[in-house]
């Protein structure tokens, strides 16, 4: 079994460490990069270009919107889909829409001026379990992970976030076996939100992880790895 994991905004294999260690025990895994993508669709060939013939494939975060575009492209080739505390609908317009530009821009430019550890210092306070930002260890992880990439690669991602497609229509499609997770406490893409998504796609599992925000596979490593875990299992299962 192969599976391909695919980071957020700004992660990289950290934030997947446990879910490799443990899937690694049962599966053949690889992490995508997206190199300078600067949209969801160029990040989609990024990864398709090394993802194996057939795979398992997870995404957490914006890595849940590169997996739509996935498996709208090659449905036939992925035996099954995470998603992993992310959403699924357009860049909104209206107030909504410029009140998210304003913040993601924000973002951008204190990763210019200040570099990416401080915008990181600021943005990690609404992405994790408010009990967990006095998890040190946690926390570094976490801004150490987002200080690897570039404020030009961080710009080139927040610009495919702005301009990402609308993925209802693929969730109507998928028809492989579909695990949805998010932490309860996710304040950026909420519980109703997976709810919405789980609602959509045909005969998919929803798992709610109890005491974790936005980064739930970094903040609770066990329970999301077990999820993953039974997810592969169940696709290794024939069906008779």
């Amino acid at each position: 079994m192969d599976v391909l994991l695919l980071p957020g905004l700004a992660c990289d294999q950290q934030v997947w460490k446990d879910q490799i260690r443990r899937l690694s025990e049962i599966a053949t895994v690889r992490v995508a990069d997206y190199g300078r993508s600067d949209s969801i669709k160029k990040m989609a060939e990024a990864a398709l270009i090394r993802a194996p013939a057939r795979f398992a494939l997870a995404g957490h975060s914006m890595g849940g919107r590169v997996a739509y575009e996935m498996v709208r492209r090659v449905p036939e080739r992925v035996r099954g889909l995470a998603l992993l505390d992310t959403a699924y609908r357009p860049f909104a317009g209206g107030e909504h829409g410029e009140r998210e530009r304003v913040e993601r821009l924000r973002l951008v430019d204190v990763a210019r001026r200040q570099g990416m550890r401080a915008m990181a210092e600021d943005w990690v306070r609404n992405m994790v379990h408010p009990a967990r930002l006095s998890d040190r260890p946690l926390i570094d992880s976490i801004i150490e992970m987002f200080d690897r990439k570039t404020p030009e690669i961080f710009a080139a991602q927040i610009q495919a976030l702005l301009e990402r497609p609308d993925a209802m229509p693929v969730l109507y499609a998928i028809r492989c076996p579909t695990l949805v997770l998010c932490g309860r406490q996710d304040s950026w893409s909420t519980l109703s939100i997976h709810k919405e998504i789980a609602a959509r796609i045909a005969g998919s599992k929803l798992v709610v992880i109890e005491n974790a925000g936005h980064m739930a596979p970094m903040e609770r490593p066990e329970p999301v790895s077990r999820a993953l875990v039974a997810w592969i299992e169940a696709l290794r299962t024939p069906i008779c």
